[in-house]
């Protein structure tokens, strides 16, 4: 369908150096598209609908988006409302969706929605839905405090009419496949802020070194020098987890925890080593003149977006047997 054919672990490292960019807007938009909308369509999709979405979207002519979040239901997938009611041939979908990356200009999105009455993790779909339908309104882009090159999106979709065989494998199999797609998702989280935090505690080594406070320079200070000395350790530390959680993947293994561990760390390093460094340049931070200060709001993120670390702490208490019982 236009792919290179190469196994998960070129993702990691296509994302891995897309943190070389100094925007966190474009490397995300880049991850929705490669890393989050697609590997569902990829996995489970028919010929004809792959041809349709994927082949597109791999070589670049369409732009996708993931419908999931709703205002009342974020990392809590299982409480969407939106639905796609089976009518005849095609499916009509009414509901709305939330902070949808690229959703004012994406050509198609993997919607999430309710297809039938049942328990709230069978009775979901996903289903490839052209934005250029009737019914599709992008209600407004979202002013955000980072990822501002990014556009994110509230849409509503008011009886929009979908082919059947716009479904994704089976109906009822939508939560089941959602979570297999955030595996990828949050790997490709976790390998997109290495290099951001990387670049800010190297560039604070350059500004603490000629910065000069009290006769000498900042990062002579051992509480300073000690500090990025710790952060630059624990950047090593979750780039091993991700390696390990990556090869797991490939090998065919469920990664779920370590999925979830590495997108934890990845949410709380990034705020640490931002928060962190920021401090170590003084008002300069405090400016726009500087990339931490960038940074600083685009990786706040990390921490919300694709799962809460709360959601994160759950799903690996959950594999771990120590969820209180019910």
């Amino acid at each position: 369908y236009g792919g290179m054919g190469l196994d998960f672990s070129y993702n990691i490292a296509v994302a891995e150096e897309l943190g070389n960019i100094r925007c966190g807007g474009v490397a995300m938009a880049i991850g929705v598209q490669a890393g989050m909308a697609t590997p569902a369509l990829t996995r489970f999709g028919s010929h004809e609908l792959k041809k349709q979405f994927l082949m597109p979207t791999i070589a670049g002519d369409f732009v996708a988006c993931l419908g999931v979040s709703e205002p009342g239901a974020g990392s809590d997938v299982a409480s969407i409302k939106t639905t796609a009611v089976r009518k005849g041939d095609e499916y009509v979908i009414n509901g709305g969706k939330m902070w949808i990356t690229s959703g004012s200009q994406a050509d198609w999105m993997c919607l999430l929605a309710n297809t039938s009455e049942g328990p709230p993790h069978r009775n979901k779909s996903l289903i490839c839905v052209p934005m250029n339908l009737p019914g599709v309104h992008v209600a407004k882009k979202i002013d955000k405090l980072g990822m501002r090159s990014s556009d994110t999106a509230q849409i509503f979709f008011e009886d929009v009419r979908v082919p059947c065989k716009n479904l994704i494998g089976e109906e009822g199999k939508g939560f089941t496949y959602q979570m297999l797609q955030f595996q990828e998702e949050r790997l490709w989280g976790a390998a997109s802020v290495l290099a951001p935090m990387e670049t800010i505690i190297q560039e604070t080594i350059g500004y603490t070194r000629q910065r000069k406070v009290f006769g000498q320079p900042v990062l002579h200070n051992q509480a300073v020098h000690f500090r990025l000395a710790e952060l630059a350790t624990e950047v090593e530390l979750l780039r091993s987890l991700l390696y390990h959680a990556v090869a797991l993947y490939v090998e065919g293994n469920d990664v779920t925890k370590f999925a979830s561990m590495a997108k934890l760390k990845a949410g709380r390093l990034s705020r640490e080593v931002t928060d962190s460094c920021l401090q170590f340049w003084g008002g300069m931070g405090f400016t726009s003149e500087v990339l931490v200060s960038k940074f600083y709001r685009d990786l706040r993120l990390i921490s919300i977006a694709g799962g809460s670390d709360e959601t994160m702490l759950s799903i690996i208490c959950k594999y771990m047997d120590i969820l209180p019982t019910k």
